[in-house]
C-alpha cells in the first residue's frame, strides 16, 4: 500500500452509503460478500510492492488498485491483499472482457467486496469522488453538526460561534462570504462590510495578501491568528481541505468578548466538521469548474472549440489579456522533468492558483501536469503579475518555481501564441537556473525582458532535428564523452570569453599554453576552426544543441 488517504475519521460511513452517493455507471459492484452495509472509514491507493503496510490503518478502507491488470495474477493477489488487511472494498479497472471468473472466485471466498471503475474514468477522478462521499457520509466530532442538513453551511456557523465564543464567517477560497453566524453583538467596521457586501473588500484582501497572511493561511493545516490592532478585533482563520485542495476557510472574531480559551482547538474540529458541507456546497459547482478548466486548455491551445470556450470563460473579443505560464519543482528540475508531480509540487500549484484569482478576480486558470496556466485580463496596476506568484511560492518550502509571462494578447485568436511565449520563457528561466547552479532559486519574468534568450531557444528547436547529423562539434563532442577529454569545454569556454585566450584559461583553471592547445588539437582532429567566423557561429550553436541533448 502507498499514500495513505484515510482521514481518520471514526467508520460511521458504509459502503452502501458511499456509493449512492456516486453517479450510476461509475463504480459498480461485482460482488459482496458481507453485503454493502459494512463500515468505510476512507480511500487509500494500493501498492501491490508495497511490503511496509499496516494493516490497522488499511482496515475498513476502501483499496484502488492503481496499475493492476483486471485480467492478471495481481488482481488476484490484490483481492487476497484486501481480505488480508481488513478493507472493506477493492475497486480495480472495469476490462473490456469483464472481470476474469478467477478474480471474482478470490472475492467471494475473501470477503471483501469487489467493485470495478468505468474505463473512461480516471483514477484521480474515482478518488476524489470516493473521497467526498466518505466526507459527506461520515460523523465528525462536533455531535451538534450530525442533525445539520447538508450543506447548511448558516447552522455550522452558528454551531461554532457557540462553541468559539466569537462571531463566524465561513469563505471561499476567493474570500466571499459562504454563511456567518447570527451577531449577538455588534460587529466591528470589517465584519460589517465583509457580511453587508457578501466578501472581503478587496483592499482588506490585498492587505491580507501583502503582509503574507493568506500565504500562511493556504499553506498549513492549522489554526492561524491575526492579532487585533486598534482597527479591529483579533480573528483566528483556518483553511478546509479536502486532500490538498482549498475548499475554504473559517474565521473567528472576538465578538464583544474574548474568544474562549479552547478556540483554536475548536476550530480546528470545525474545520473537519465544516468538510462535508462545503463539499455538498461545491459539488453542483465542481462540474462547473472542470468545464471551465478544460475551456481555459482549449482557448490556449486554439483551433476548434476556441469561440465556445472564450464565450463559456467570458472572455471579450475586445479586451487584451495575459497568460501566465509556471511551473513548479520539489527537486531540480533536470532531475523531475519527467516525473508525474509529487504532493509538494501539487500543493504549491494550488496555492499559486489561489493567489491568482486573489490578485485579479476575473482570472481563470488551468493546471497541466506541474503547470499552471494563468489567464487574466491585462492592464493590471501589477507591473509584473508573475513577480507576486514566485514571492508566493518562496514561502513554501523545498519548492522552487518558474512564471512566465507572454506578450498581450489583443484578441482571443492571439492567447495561443501568447501561452508558446509564456512556457518559452519558462523554459528560458529552467536553463538559466540549471547553467548557473542555480536551480533552487525561484524567477519570474516578463517575455519583453528576455527576448534574445527566447529567440534563442525557438532558433536551436528548429535546429534540434540536425543535431544528430555528422558535423565537426558533433564529433568533438562524442570524442570527449567517450574518452573525458575536455575539448569542447575550452571551445565553450573560449567562445564565451570573445576569444579572449586568458579570461577562458582563468574560467577552465589552465593555464593560457594548455587552452591554446586544446584549441589547436580541436581544430587538428575535428575541424573546429575557430579564426574563421562561419566556425565560430556552428561551434556555439553546434554546443548549446550538445548542452541540451547531455545537460
Amino acid at each position: 500500500m502507498t499514500e495513505r488517504e484515510s482521514s481518520g475519521r471514526p467508520a460511521t460511513a458504509t459502503l452502501a452509503r458511499v456509493l449512492d452517493l456516486i453517479d450510476p455507471g461509475i463504480i459498480d459492484v461485482v460482488v459482496a460478500p458481507r453485503g454493502t452495509d459494512v463500515p468505510v472509514r476512507g480511500v487509500t491507493l494500493y501498492d501491490l510492492g508495497d511490503e511496509d503496510a499496516d494493516g490497522a490503518t488499511l482496515a475498513g478502507t476502501i483499496l484502488l488498485a492503481v496499475g493492476v491488470d483486471p485480467r492478471g495474477r495481481d488482481a488476484v493477489e490484490a483481492v487476497r491483499a484486501a481480505r488480508d488487511a481488513g478493507a472493506s472494498a477493492l475497486v480495480i479497472r472495469r476490462g473490456a472482457g469483464g472481470v476474469d471468473p478467477a478474480v471474482v472466485e478470490a472475492a467471494e471466498h475473501g470477503g471483501t467486496a469487489l467493485l470495478t471503475r468505468h474505463p473512461r474514468r480516471g483514477w484521480t477522478h474515482v478518488l476524489g469522488l470516493l473521497r467526498n462521499a466518505c466526507a459527506q457520509s461520515g460523523t465528525f466530532e462536533l455531535a451538534a453538526v450530525d442533525s445539520l442538513r447538508p450543506g447548511d453551511l448558516s447552522g455550522l456557523a452558528n454551531t461554532v460561534a457557540d462553541l468559539v465564543g466569537g462571531a463566524i464567517t465561513i469563505e471561499d477560497p476567493q474570500s466571499r462570504v459562504l454563511a456567518y453566524s447570527r451577531m449577538d453583538h455588534e460587529p466591528d467596521p470589517m465584519r460589517r462590510a465583509t457580511i453587508l457586501n457578501q466578501e472581503v473588500p478587496r483592499w482588506r484582501v490585498a492587505e491580507l495578501r501583502e503582509s503574507g497572511f493568506f500565504r500562511t493561511l493556504w499553506g498549513t493545516d492549522d489554526v492561524v491568528r491575526l492579532p487585533a490592532d486598534e482597527r479591529y478585533a483579533e480573528r483566528l482563520a483556518i483553511a478546509v481541505r479536502d486532500g490538498g485542495e482549498v475548499l475554504g476557510s473559517i474565521w473567528a472574531a472576538a465578538d464583544g468578548r474574548p474568544l474562549a480559551p479552547d478556540a483554536t482547538a475548536a476550530l480546528r474540529t470545525a474545520a473537519r466538521a465544516a468538510l462535508p458541507h462545503l463539499v455538498h456546497h461545491e459539488t453542483r459547482g465542481r462540474e462547473a469548474a472542470r468545464r471551465r478548466e478544460e475551456a481555459v486548455h482549449t482557448l490556449l491551445g486554439g483551433g476548434a472549440g476556441a469561440e465556445q470556450a472564450a464565450r463559456t470563460l467570458g472572455v471579450r473579443p475586445d479586451r487584451p489579456y495575459t497568460v501566465i505560464v509556471v511551473e513548479a519543482y520539489e527537486r531540480p528540475a533536470t532531475e523531475a522533468a519527467a516525473d508525474p508531480p509529487t504532493h509538494a509540487e501539487q500543493r504549491v500549484l494550488d496555492v499559486l492558483a489561489l493567489q491568482a484569482t486573489a490578485l485579479r478576480p476575473e482570472c481563470v486558470t488551468a493546471r497541466a501536469g506541474r503547470r499552471l496556466f494563468v489567464l487574466t485580463p491585462a492592464g493590471d496596476a501589477h507591473a509584473d503579475p508573475a513577480r507576486d506568484l514566485v514571492a508566493t511560492a518562496r514561502s513554501v518550502p523545498g519548492t522552487v518555481v518558474f512564471a512566465g509571462v507572454g506578450p498581450t494578447a489583443g484578441r482571443p485568436d492571439e492567447l495561443p501564441g501568447a501561452r508558446e511565449e509564456a512556457e518559452i520563457v519558462v523554459r528560458v528561466l529552467r536553463e538559466r537556473a540549471v547553467a548557473s547552479a542555480g536551480a533552487n532559486a525561484s524567477a519570474s519574468a516578463l517575455s519583453a525582458d528576455v527576448v534574445s534568450e527566447v529567440t534563442l531557444v525557438r532558433l536551436l528547436d528548429r535546429l534540434a532535428p540536425l543535431w544528430p547529423l555528422a558535423g565537426p562539434v558533433h564529433e568533438m563532442v562524442e570524442h570527449d564523452r567517450l574518452h573525458g577529454s575536455e575539448y569542447s569545454a575550452s571551445v565553450g569556454a573560449y567562445l564565451g570569453a570573445f576569444g579572449d585566450t586568458s579570461a577562458a584559461a582563468r574560467e577552465l583553471s589552465v593555464h593560457p599554453n594548455t587552452l591554446r592547445y586544446r584549441l589547436r588539437r580541436a581544430e587538428e582532429l575535428f575541424g573546429v576552426d575557430l579564426d574563421d567566423p562561419t566556425g565560430r557561429l556552428l561551434a556555439d550553436l553546434g554546443l548549446r544543441l550538445a548542452y541540451r541533448a547531455h545537460p
